[in-house]
């Protein structure tokens, strides 16, 4: 049996543990299970690891960071030391994942593979962000306790690492924009449609569970951030001026007080839930009318594959989404597109869907098929089966 570590850079609640084990590190994991492979998570964190976590049956081992240099080697050693596959699977492009996996490949000569599902530089400008201190500041930032420099993910050594790229024995990522900067294998995001059933779920009884039964819902199952586009929702359900509508927020954002921000201005028009246990989150988009997902066109978004759209799909809802990287590709025939930053295009696609909801529901079963046969879990085991045989 093949032994693989995957490893994580951030292991918190703000990272791969903020919802539950639902996101890209613990996908890949179920699919290499599924291929008969063993499997653990070797990663960091900056505080508790989520209980949602730890209690899966998957073996996670979490190494406390020091979160700057010097006091950081001594994490990065004993993340080294924990590393038993006889695969190195580093996820995110970064210094603390794929960096360390490269040390561990020249400590041990084992195969290092290596999935991106960021573009880690896009949310500090891309490749218009520089380097360019005097030298007091220099000075401030090789020097000081905290200093920018002592930051091991800091986007001077992002920069860095891309160019070790081609130091991977493999390299998967999600959607084209990616494949087309670091070349590698298209490997999109699969859903657990076992899981994720509609026949297994009543929407009117999850409406009534979860107090929507007086309201028309769309939803947002994820973490709201400027360029997830949530504002176009809500401006746009203030022109419609229905009183009856609302945008479910599920789980809010871990990085700041933007959803406070969205609150004070559009609260009347939001239902904000908390987060869920990933088994638990089927029940929750059963209860939506439609799901949105209204990415801005913006560095951020182009190097995203958007978890929320396979949530929509695999349960068959209606979705809402914006012609923004690869969801156009991933949706096809079967979602409702609207331009970017386009209130007015949301606005006209609900009223769409609620005046023709059953045909907008047999275009949900539709999106449904299409996530089995491309979008699935299994869909990813059978690409990843071929990488494995090294």
């Amino acid at each position: 049996m093949v032994k693989i570590s995957i490893i994580a850079s951030d292991l918190s609640s703000s990272g791969a543990g903020r919802w539950g084990g639902a996101v890209r590190p613990f996908l890949l994991s179920q699919a290499l299970q599924k291929l008969g492979c063993e499997v653990e998570i070797v990663g960091f964190v900056n505080q508790n690891i989520p209980t949602n976590i730890s209690q899966t049956s998957l073996p996670i081992v979490a190494i406390p960071s020091n979160k700057y240099y010097p006091r950081f080697l001594v994490s990065a050693k004993q993340l080294l030391d924990k590393i038993t596959g006889d695969i190195i699977y580093a996820y995110k492009l970064k210094p603390t994942s794929f960096g360390l996996a490269l040390v561990k490949k020249m400590q041990t000569s084992r195969p290092v593979f290596l999935d991106i599902d960021d573009w880690e530089l896009s949310w500090y400008g891309g490749d218009n962000w520089k380097y360019r201190p005097n030298i007091k500041q220099l000075a401030r930032d090789i020097f000081k306790p905290e200093g920018a420099l002592r930051q091991p993910d800091y986007p001077f050594y992002l920069k860095w690492i891309e160019g070790f790229v081609s130091k991977a024995d493999r390299v998967t990522l999600h959607n084209q924009f990616l494949q087309k900067r670091f070349g590698g294998i298209y490997l999109p995001n699969g859903k657990d449609t076992n899981l994720f059933d509609p026949a297994k779920y009543n929407p009117q009884i999850s409406r009534t569970r979860y107090g929507f039964d007086n309201y028309r819902i769309l939803m947002f199952p994820g973490a709201p951030r400027p360029y997830k586009g949530v504002e176009d929702v809500l401006i746009a359900l203030d022109n419609l001026n229905q009183p009856d509508l609302r945008l479910a927020i599920v789980g809010g954002s871990p990085y700041d007080d933007y959803d406070r921000q969205l609150m004070e201005k559009w609260g009347r028009w939001i239902i904000k839930m908390p987060k869920y246990p990933p088994t638990v989150m089927p029940e929750i988009v059963a209860a939506a009318h439609i799901i949105v997902v209204p990415q801005r066109d913006t560095p951020e978004a182009q190097a995203q594959f958007p978890l929320k759209l396979t949530d929509g799909m695999a349960m068959a809802k209606p979705i809402i989404a914006t012609k923004v990287g690869d969801i156009p590709k991933i949706v096809g025939d079967t979602g409702y597109l609207v331009d970017p930053s386009s209130p007015a295009q949301i606005a006209a696609q609900i009223e769409l869907i609620f005046n023709n909801l059953t045909e907008a529901n047999n275009r949900g079963m539709k999106a449904r098929e299409r996530c089995i046969k491309y979008y699935s879990i299994d869909g990813m085991a059978n690409i990843l089966s071929d990488l494995i045989k090294i």
